[in-house]
């Protein structure tokens, strides 16, 4: 009873896929905040390679403790095609994090959710509710507010973002799709082995020696980024899709505050202007899920007296 009430869909899951993706976006900005500080010394792939295989490392216990570790063809099969997705995206958002702004990589990182939304409506079969379809254009509209597209010249670092969000949105898909059947951690875990074997060959061809400052930040880069995954898997498990990438969209204030305190990039006006349509979004589809929660609560307490034998 209790799962029927707090699974995807019911108003209590939305909201807490709607935290736990709050938690996953802190958790990516410190990621590209670290890998800002690294630039561009090291090649996308080997430094997405040395992530991925300190992710696998800290993996290790958790394979340990699977009761299965063989899988069925068709979820083993998932998981490979959710590491070639991912890892190719995890190189070009590498490659686009070294040459453009924070804030810029994250926002362009918007168009993902578009694809997403789309994508779980089209293959999931979740419901394209008006006001989730709205509060994720409106955030879209934010980001756009800040690119300006027409008004400001296209880098391959934006090319490279811009390629990687459909990329990111099919690894995304897969994952939500994993966890009917996937634990969180199990998916998460999967993901570290096979991204690691799909980079290797390309970090092989550009491979310099890291040194152990390199190392040390890629490691940190790992725990941050290992637990986001986690979090993103919670999220996705709590609730639909299209409830949850709203809240993505939060990222962007967090990425904006970091270039600005840290890197001393400053934000234009736009910027400000454009995040504020994203948390005005992030917050309209909070209130409403608080508020169907709350009509769902009180709705039986209301017909019980009419339902009840006299």
């Amino acid at each position: 009873m209790n799962s029927v009430s707090t699974g995807p869909g019911t108003a209590s899951g939305n909201l807490r896929g709607i935290g736990w993706m709050v938690l996953t976006g802190l958790l990516f900005v410190g990621v590209t905040g670290i890998v800002r500080h690294l630039g561009t010394d090291m090649s996308a792939p080997q430094a997405a390679f040395i992530r991925y295989t300190f992710g696998f490392l800290l993996m290790i216990p958790i394979f340990l403790r699977l009761e299965t570790v063989r899988l069925p063809r068709r979820i083993l099969g998932m998981h490979l095609v959710r590491g070639l997705l991912h890892g190719t995206g995890v190189s070009l958002w590498f490659f686009a994090m070294a040459r453009i702004p924070i804030a810029e990589v994250t926002a362009l990182g918007f168009t993902a959710p578009i694809f997403t939304t789309i994508g779980a409506a089209l293959f999931l079969g979740e419901k394209m509710k008006m006001r989730r379809i709205g509060a994720v254009l409106v955030g879209f509209g934010g980001t756009l507010i800040i690119l300006r597209p027409g008004f400001e010249a296209i880098s391959i670092g934006a090319v490279a973002q811009v390629a990687a969000a459909p990329v990111f949105a099919g690894s995304f898909l897969i994952a939500k799709k994993l966890t009917e059947t996937q634990s969180s951690i199990s998916i998460v875990a999967y993901l570290s082995v096979v991204v690691t074997v799909v980079l290797l060959p390309l970090a092989v061809l550009n491979w310099r020696t890291p040194t152990l400052t390199e190392l040390g930040f890629l490691f940190l880069v790992a725990v941050l980024a290992t637990a986001g995954h986690v979090s993103l898997t919670q999220a996705f498990r709590s609730a639909e899709i299209t409830v949850t990438q709203p809240a993505q969209f939060l990222q962007l204030v967090w990425a904006t505050v970091l270039g600005l305190l840290v890197f001393g990039e400053q934000p234009v006006l736009w910027t400000w202007v454009g995040g504020a349509v994203i948390v005005a979004s992030a917050t309209y589809i909070f209130h409403r899920e608080t508020r169907e929660k709350r009509m769902a609560v009180s709705r039986p307490m209301e017909s019980t007296p009419a339902t009840e034998p006299r």
